[in-house]
């Protein structure tokens, strides 16, 4: 059986932790471990996925919530209710709805204080992962004869019924996602028409009756010049990889195509190709319709299959990558003009080496994992760089019911964070004081204590001293959202009495975290994610992705901003006399931004999760933590008539991801209620007032997410609500619990607190 190690950092000489592993969640599988029972209980959760796979695309995260409500033996003791038609939603049936979720989702956090979960659900993650391995002949020992099993399961899950696969779970086929998944599964050992329901063969027929994988994407050529094992192969990629002679161009752009784009250069410079072996040949005859040495690589340089186009290039940016490869291309692999180009890759391994250290060799991403890992494999394939990227492969994989999947980035501390307010705002400290406690630790141990190493601003790096990161702070990469909540939770904890807040952080480390959030927000008073913005949007024009978008620069967000104003109006209340010009000016600012970008409809597109809906929660939270209200600020009011009218008659929310790549608000088919949905349009019809002019709406939703609760106290999953990068989703796996467990518990301070007050009152009498 599979079983999740958490804060476990093995006994791999090659890996290392700044904060004794702290965060960390890895997989191992123990063919002795589970009883008959146990195990048939996991076989019934994959074979229930498999079942309604084209139903509900996001897994339920059951295998890890099996084990911790087994290891914790959870038991809900507190009776089901459930809401008929035309029923009072009273304060008791509310509080005892929260309290449910309250206890089941205190039985599911870890030894070392935080919530795990899945954060997956694009497919282009693992396959590269898989072929690289491959390739430096390390696939075995990473991956045996289990861990294949469980990879192929989740790509035969996520198969769409045309037989392609989509950029994320519930997208529709495309070029880039169906060629690299039909090459995994034939590294794994399925034939050409093997796998689970002809997996193989209705995938190759996929690609074959679109032209063949020539017209896969320039993310999907670069992997196929790698392995295809093609020197030729190297000119279908007419991207930005020249600018590997330039390093001073990477410092202005967005840190995730920063950190793609190096070690592509890299590998571009060096021309590295991987061995031929009978499966590459093989490969070579099923993906191309035409013999594979007769492909006119030049031609179909530009080429993108129409499923896959997101984002067309200008006609100004194909002509300048053709200008610097025919112009520049035949010079640099000459005397002596190649001595620039040796210097040019001996300066891009000296950043790549530079990340993967202040990483701890996890890197910002999996994209850039891989990467990274491939080029210092290139560099010396016996290595100790090569080594540590090994022994931190673990930390990317994920195990569920539909299978192996690979995480984009961990979560830990963005969902840790959630999960604590969620709780904290249940008031509930004298049920659950201990968890409440073992967070808050967990938050004290996962802040950033240092910036990058050395002269970090040479090496195109911002400060990160006082910040937390979205996954670990072995991580060690500053986001300022993720930065602004756990700050959040210090301070509410900072205000608790001591049983429960324990060590308080210093006010130095406080201050530390207040030095980053104000050295984020732009000119406009928005704030950025990473880092402060170098380069204005036009340079977005530069994009070499044709499937994403906002991919070359740093952008400000609403979520960013919001989460912001409301860490420093709390903490101006704790703090009030420092930088208080300072944060008075930035709260100002922020506002402005924020009133400044709402949409016509009154919603705000939502960066980070789908989509007006989570846009319009944030941003509402922001201006009413900074004092505006329904009466006094003209956005306020456009966004509840935006949520107000588009409640569906259940009294639910539920929209789709469409929204995000079309950027116009778009409901779920059928009017389909989403609890996450709902819960992020109720907190934010809450934070608006609305209690106060007509709680109507708010009870019905209220009476959606009491309805939708389960037996034990869990609630369903439903669609996928994450995204980044405007087309591709993300699912967040503990989104279900934490958001209508703290919707809840701001409904019953919001529309019950009366009861609250009275309840008070008699306690002090």
């Amino acid at each position: 059986m599979w079983r999740l190690k958490v804060a476990d950092g093995g006994n791999d000489p090659y890996i290392y932790s700044t904060n004794n592993f702290v965060g960390r969640q890895t997989w191992e599988f123990d063919p002795d471990c589970g009883s008959p029972e146990e195990r048939a209980e996991v076989e019934a959760a994959r074979e229930n996925f498999w079942k309604n796979r084209y139903q509900v695309k996001p897994n339920s995260d059951l295998l890890w919530r099996m084990q911790f409500l087994r290891e914790n033996n959870f038991k809900q003791i507190i009776p089901q209710v459930k809401i008929g038609d035309g029923e009072e939603i009273t304060y008791e049936i509310a509080k005892t709805a929260m309290r449910r979720g309250a206890h089941f989702f205190s039985a599911l956090q870890a030894s070392d204080g935080h919530w795990p979960a899945e954060s997956a659900g694009s497919l282009y993650f693992l396959p590269p992962l898989v072929m690289c391995l491959y390739i430096t002949g390390h696939l075995d020992y990473i991956f045996p004869g289990e861990y294949r099993k469980e990879i192929l399961r989740y790509l035969y899950c996520h198969q769409n019924e045309d037989g392609g696969w989509g950029l994320h779970i519930e997208g529709h086929s495309i070029m880039f996602c169906t060629t690299l998944s039909y090459i995994c599964m034939r590294i794994l050992g399925k034939g050409p028409d093997g796998g689970r329901d002809n997996a193989c063969a209705r995938a190759r027929k996929w690609i074959r009756d679109r032209g063949g994988a020539t017209s896969i994407p320039s993310w999907g050529k670069t992997w196929l010049s790698v392995f295809l094992a093609c020197l030729t192969g190297w000119e279908l990629t007419q991207r930005p990889h020249s600018f590997g002679s330039s390093l001073h161009f990477f410092r202005c752009i967005q840190c995730f195509c920063r950190l793609v784009y190096m070690p592509m250069s890299y590998l571009y410079g060096k021309r590295f190709v991987g061995p031929i072996t009978p499966l590459l040949l093989e490969l070579r005859e099923e993906l191309f319709l035409q013999p594979y040495n007769e492909i006119n690589w030049k031609k179909v340089r530009h080429l993108c299959a129409k499923e896959d186009l997101y984002y067309p290039h200008p006609l100004i940016q194909d002509l300048m990558w053709d200008s610097l490869y025919i112009c520049t291309e035949p010079h640099l692999t000459r005397w002596p003009f190649n001595k620039l180009r040796q210097k040019a890759l001996e300066v891009t391994m000296k950043h790549i080496h530079y990340e993967d250290e202040n990483s701890r060799y996890i890197t910002i991403g999996c994209v850039e994992k891989v990467l990274c890992m491939l080029s210092c494999w290139v560099e010396d394939p016996n290595g100790d760089y090569f080594k540590k990227h090994l022994a931190r492969i673990p930390d990317y994989i994920w195990v569920a019911e539909d299978g192996i999947k690979m995480q984009g980035s961990t979560s830990q501390e963005w969902d840790t964070g959630f999960a604590l307010q969620a709780l904290l705002a249940c008031n509930m400290t004298d049920e659950i004081g201990p968890i409440l406690k073992k967070g808050h630790e967990f938050l004290k141990e996962s802040q950033v204590k240092d910036n990058p190493s050395g002269d970090f601003k040479s090496m195109y790096r911002h400060i990160s001293k006082g910040s937390w990161t979205f996954a670990d702070p072995d991580q060690g990469w500053e986001v300022s959202d993720c930065t602004a909540e756990c700050l959040k939770c210090c301070l509410l904890f900072s205000i608790m009495p001591p049983e429960i807040d324990g060590m308080k952080v210093e006010a130095e480390r406080i201050f530390d975290v207040i030095n980053i959030i104000l050295s984020l927000q732009s000119k406009n008073g928005g704030l950025s994610a990473w880092e402060p913005l170098v380069l204005q949007n036009g340079w977005s024009l530069l994009n070499p992705t044709e499937i994403f978008e906002n991919l070359v620069v740093e952008h400000e967000y609403v979520e960013c901003t919001a989460s912001a104003i409301q860490a420093l109006v709390l903490f101006k209340k704790l703090y009030p006399e420092h930088r208080k010009n300072e944060i008075d000016d930035f709260i100002a600012n922020a506002v402005r931004f924020i009133e400044e970008i709402q949409m016509p409809d009154g919603s705000w597109y939502g960066n980070w999760g789908v989509c007006f809906i989570y846009g319009s929660w944030f941003a509402l939270g922001g201006l009413a933590a900074a004092g505006k209200t329904y009466n006094s600020c003209l956005a306020i009011r456009k966004a509840v008539e935006f949520l107000l009218n588009s409640q569906f008659n259940d009294g639910g929310w539920g929209e789709s991801y469409i929204s995000c790549p079309a950027k116009k608000y778009t409901p779920l088919g059928g009017h389909r209620s989403n609890i996450v949905h709902t819960a992020w349009a109720l907190m934010g019809l809450l934070y608006s007032g609305q209690a106060e002019r007509d709680p109507t709406p708010l009870h019905r939703a209220a009476k959606l997410l009491i309805n939708s609760q389960m037996e034990d106290g869990d609630f369903p999953q439903q669609e996928i609500t994450g995204v980044y990068l405007k087309n591709c989703m993300l699912h967040y796996a503990t989104f279900r619990n934490t958001f209508p467990l703290w919707t809840l518990a701001e409904y019953i301070n919001g529309c019950h607190s009366h009861v609250i007050q009275s309840s008070v009152g008699e306690k002090l009498g």
